[in-house]
């Protein structure tokens, strides 16, 4: 055992002092170089759509009988999935290039010129499960902003991944970029994550995107700084200025779009004083989408046939076709209710009132809040980043999803004419 982690330990650091030699490079790199590769990448994932798929198809096969719907789902390829990462691609290779930018520049007194200028951050590690459209998405952020970056994907989706990468190899090579600046793990085998987890001073930035577990075991045992959320316990609030049809399209696209994702809403928060001739339509609208259903005792007094809700179906992230649904007194009652169960990623309030959207959003802890907008607009794509490298929910560095410019720290350069210090 000590032998295959010792083993497992090494080939993490090939790969990471490959991946810092190339991340040199790339922080190096002009803009039009990194963006050929982008723009290669993606004509080879559009030129091996079939390979890609069949890979997926046999991912899917193998893992038959141990996925849920919404594991499924997100392991899924499809043609239009494929055309998704490849104009991802080209959406990232279209967005100015972040680096080297001036956040910053003032004037000492004495004369100095000081410039706050962004810089890449190195080497990143990225491990996440089940999504294969990641390794672009991931790749892609990673290669514009000039970070290398070192991919461990979910043994599920091993052959999507390796096909993809392919595509995204031959993009750096088109463009003369080093292939080490995108690698995959070179093994399945847990201890590689392990192995990240420990590699401080290889990899600077760790971002795990997946399910509890995963996110959880990094938190725990990383000795590399993490970019993280472990949960999307998503709130959409509909308020008693809300526009009732605006509700409904709103609610039915947060929670049955895609209920497999973190950014879809997990509960209804919704007002007293509509409740009684909303809730209905709400409900009728989310069952004939295939959905069920947890209620507070206020909402089964208005639809009787919803099953009880528990505490801990509050706390719970369903990513699948459940909704809590709990009866609330006003604006601050729902802040309430999401400082107890939420996970600070997105909430959302549907409401005509000015007064009570601004309450609402300036009321919250979580990374993103929406005003009038479904939930799963959290999203790098929507928000204009091109894709997301994930969607972060902690209180330092970046926070809600994460793309080019999040994946850049800075440097300081003073420029004198000739101060020294007193």
């Amino acid at each position: 055992m000590n032998a295959i982690a010792d083993e497992t330990t090494r080939q993490l650091e090939t790969a990471a002092r490959a991946a810092r030699a190339a991340a040199g490079a790339l922080a190096r790199a002009p803009r039009p170089a990194k963006d050929r590769a982008l723009a290669a990448a993606a004509a080879a994932l559009r030129a091996r759509a079939p390979e890609i798929l069949a890979a997926n198809e046999a991912d899917l096969a193998a893992a038959e009988g141990s996925l849920t719907p919404a594991f499924r789902d997100r392991l899924t390829l499809t043609p239009a999935r494929v055309e998704a990462m490849a104009k991802g691609l080209e959406e990232v290779a279209a967005l100015p290039d972040p680096v080297g930018r001036v956040l910053a520049e003032w004037t000492r007194p004495n004369g100095l010129l000081i410039r706050r200028v962004a810089q890449p951050i190195g080497v990143i590690g990225m491990i996440y499960e089940s999504r294969p459209n990641v390794t672009a998405d991931a790749a892609a952020l990673c290669l514009k902003s000039g970070n290398a970056v070192i991919l461990r994907g979910g043994s599920e989706s091993l052959r999507s991944a390796g096909a993809i990468h392919a595509c995204l190899a031959e993009g750096l090579r088109a463009a003369g970029l080093p292939e080490a600046a995108v690698q995959v793990a070179p093994t399945a085998d847990r201890a590689f994550v392990g192995a990240m987890l420990a590699a401080a001073g290889l990899i600077d930035l760790i971002v795990p995107r997946g399910g509890k577990g995963l996110v959880t075991r990094v938190m725990r045992e990383a000795r590399v700084p993490v970019l993280a959320h472990a949960e999307g316990l998503c709130h959409t609030y509909v308020h008693a200025a809300a526009d009732p049809g605006m509700a409904r399209r709103i609610l039915a696209n947060a929670k049955m779009r895609r209920p497999g994702i973190c950014g879809a809403t997990e509960t209804l928060l919704i007002d007293v004083a509509v409740a009684p001739a909303l809730l209905p339509l709400l409900v009728a609208d989310l069952r004939a989408l295939g959905c069920d259903f947890r209620a507070c005792p206020r909402a089964r007094a208005i639809v009787p046939d919803l099953k009880p809700a528990t505490e801990q179906d509050f706390a719970t992230e369903w990513l699948d076709a459940i909704l809590s649904v709990k009866v609330v007194d006003g604006v601050a009652d729902a802040l309430a209710h999401i400082r107890r169960f939420g996970s600070e990623h997105t909430e959302a309030i549907v409401t005509e009132d000015a007064a009570a959207a601004r309450e609402f959003l300036d009321g919250l802890d979580s990374a993103v809040g929406m005003w009038n907008a479904s939930t799963q607009f959290c999203d790098g794509g929507e928000f204009g980043f091109g894709a997301e490298i994930g969607i972060a929910t902690g209180r330092l560095h970046a926070r809600g999803p994460v793309g080019l410019e999040q994946l850049c720290t800075y440097r300081y350069q003073v420029i004198g004419t000739g101060q020294v210090r007193a």
